[in-house]
């Protein structure tokens, strides 16, 4: 190639270069939050979010029930391997920046007529080897905006593995948990029916000394079953807990070994810090803030598709006529070239990519938004449930004493025949209302607790 070819390039370069000097992609800024709590925030940046898992769920039994579905759950097993795409797929708009290069071999054999024909020909075979380049500038920033958008990709599917992680830890905690609250109830059930079947047989005693009439018997039974019939559909649920339960652990149905309601830490101090915290811990929310930078960033290439493209091309090699002529100055060639191109009768097609990419852009910007209101919403909410269930604690403590009372004392009252037994059904329906409320004021706080430290990001750090 002789030097005004080489003069040639060096002048396209010099243009491309003073071109680039002209912004064309925008540079990214994080949208901005105004979202709050609806509790009053104080100053305090204290946050529970950074506790660890194992720090919070202090129930053995819990602890190695997290541990086996983070090491098993195939909802995380997924998100590694969309992980494992975004990775492979920011290598590819790494390589873009690079020339691609490629070798060829051919044979060709060509046979040529003599004019006027006589049936002669000229056979010949020409042997070609060689490589050939080429090599996009990235003159306007559209393959290094492309590189960027596959960079926030790969970090909101990282996030959306540790939203994913947050979520399976809150969803194993609260499973767990409503076995336990089942199990309670279960046993209150238990008991009252015993308690009712003894109930039964006094009511019946009393009948056969001419003390009570039998209708009293009668109720009696009924409200013994009633007690009982209630017990299968507690094991029901009980059953479908600990088989969704299992889903989450990816394994087959199977019966969860577990500790008691009342071994639980049912008191904590919680700290929800500042609501700006949330883009800092909560997954989720990374990742509709990386979705929308990779919109922006893909607005950033729909716009330089504007703008022309600068190509340098070169090819290198061997070609003849013969074998043996291959490794001679006769065979050898060698060529370079640049050159611009730039778009003219498809305006119309980058006019709606662009179109396409701000409309996208501002969809990712509302989803991010979005993200931002529920999770405040969802902090309020748990908040709120954990202090009003802290608020009935004492007031259901003095309920229930009095409601024991109360079925004491129609009992005694109706073994010395002053009241009936409609008065003492009443107060033992009365205090078993109770005391399954009262096991929902305490499977209210244990929820609470648990949807708060999600809400908040904590547990995948």
């Amino acid at each position: 190639m002789n030097k005004y070819n080489y003069k040639i390039i060096v002048i396209v370069l010099i243009v491309a270069s003073i071109w680039s000097s002209c912004k064309i992609t925008k540079p990214y800024t994080k949208p901005a939050t105004t979202v709050t709590y609806r509790e009053p925030e104080n100053k305090d940046t204290t946050n529970m979010a950074t506790m660890k898992w194992s720090e919070l769920f202090t129930d053995a039994t819990l602890q190695k029930l997290i541990s086996d579905g983070l090491g098993a759950n195939l909802d995380l097993k997924i998100a590694i391997e969309r992980i494992n795409q975004s990775t492979a797929n920011l290598k590819l708009s790494k390589a873009a920046f690079l020339p691609s290069v490629n070798g060829n071999l051919s044979v060709k054999e060509s046979r040529l007529a003599f004019p006027q024909g006589f049936g002669l020909f000229d056979q010949s075979t020409q042997y070609d080897l060689g490589i050939t380049a080429g090599w996009e500038v990235d003159v306007w920033g559209k393959l290094k905006s492309a590189k960027k958008g596959a960079i926030a990709n790969l970090l909101a599917t990282d996030a959306a593995k540790r939203a994913i992680q947050t979520q399976l830890i809150a969803n194993i905690a609260n499973s767990y948990y409503e076995l336990l609250i089942l199990d309670e109830q279960l046993k209150v059930l238990k008991k009252t029916a015993k308690n009712r079947e003894t109930d039964a047989e006094t009511i019946k005693a009393l009948f056969e000394n001419s003390i009570i009439n039998g209708v009293a018997v009668v109720q009696s039974e009924a409200n013994f079953y009633e007690a009982e019939l209630a017990i299968p559909d507690i094991e029901q649920k009980i059953t479908e807990t600990e088989h969704a339960l299992c889903v989450l652990l990816a394994k087959s149905p199977t019966k969860i070994e577990r500790s008691s309601l009342e071994q639980q830490k049912l008191t904590y101090d919680l700290k929800i810090g500042v609501s700006m915290q949330l883009l800092a811990n909560r997954p989720d929310v990374q990742q509709a803030e990386y979705n929308f930078r990779t919109a922006f960033e893909e607005s950033n290439v729909a716009r330089a598709y504007f703008y022309p493209a600068l190509t340098i091309s070169g090819a290198a090699g061997f070609s003849s006529f013969g074998l043996k002529d291959w490794f001679t100055n006769g065979g050898l060639f060698g060529n370079i070239a640049g050159g611009l191109t730039q778009p003219i009768f498809n305006k119309g097609i980058n006019k709606a990519r662009l179109a396409t990419a701000l409309s996208l852009q501002k969809e990712a910007l509302y989803n991010f938004e979005l993200s931002m209101l529920k999770a405040s919403e969802e902090v309020s909410n748990a908040l709120s449930k954990y202090d009003n269930a802290a608020l009935k604690e004492g007031k259901r403590k003095k309920q229930l004493e009095a409601l024991f009372k109360a079925v004491d004392f129609n009992k005694e009252l109706l073994n010395n025949s002053t009241t009936n037994y409609t008065d003492v059904l009443t107060a033992e329906q009365n205090l078993l209302n109770a005391q399954l409320r009262g096991i929902e004021d305490q499977s209210q706080k244990l929820h609470a607790v648990v949807n708060l430290y999600r809400a908040l990001g904590g547990g995948w750090n």
